[in-house]
């Protein structure tokens, strides 16, 4: 049963849009190997992170699975790596796209902890995020590199519960599911999400 509360806040959602989110505000991402506590900087990426609290509020991250996990090959310790999920756009669950806040703008790097959003070409990320264990600073973006060098939007950090984030990245694998960099490294069971504000 959704509470009036909910109901509101989903709809002051709605009424902001994706394109402004004011201060710092947690989420808790629940699933049956834990919780991940999120703090999450709309003081610093307002539109990544009012895009993020849309599928919260709306519950449309409750359709969603962590469904990839990578690591460094080999791997015996799961502690470096990203695990990554959302709703592997799903047309019946995924919003318009949101603009992208590098991380020249934001200030927010892909240290350990960071969530940040997936994405093909800037201005592409839909519901699908990802968070890093261990610091990842070539996911941040670099000025001075050729191409697209406008890295990912990190938006937050994980404040509790990296322990789950390495239960995860320790998760089996289906060693062809996926296609391009990500075969090998999509799970073989997603682990369904339930996300609320904390």
């Amino acid at each position: 049963m959704i509470r009036r509360r909910d109901l509101l806040a989903a709809a002051a959602a709605g009424a902001a849009g994706p394109a402004f989110a004011a201060g710092v505000v947690r989420v808790r991402l629940s699933t049956r190997l834990g919780d991940i506590l999120l703090e999450l900087r709309g003081d610093k990426a307002p539109a990544t992170t009012a895009n993020f609290l849309r599928y919260v509020d709306e519950r449309r991250m409750d359709k969603g699975a962590f469904y990839r996990r990578s690591v460094p090959p080999g791997a015996e310790v799961f502690d470096y790596g990203v695990i990554q999920g959302g709703l592997q756009n799903n047309p019946a669950w995924v919003l318009p796209p949101v603009r992208h806040e590098s991380t020249t703008r934001t200030g927010l790097k892909h240290t350990d902890g960071a969530i940040s959003m997936g994405r093909r070409a800037p201005g592409t990320a839909t519901s699908d995020f990802f968070i890093c264990a261990g610091d990842q600073a070539y996911l941040d973006a670099d000025p001075a590199a050729k191409g697209d060098n406008l890295g990912f939007a990190c938006f937050g950090y994980v404040v509790e519960g990296l322990e789950t984030v390495h239960r995860i990245l320790a998760l089996p694998v289906s060693p062809t599911a996926g296609v391009g960099a990500m075969k090998g490294e999509m799970l073989r069971t997603p682990l369904p999400i339930t996300a609320r504000r904390a």
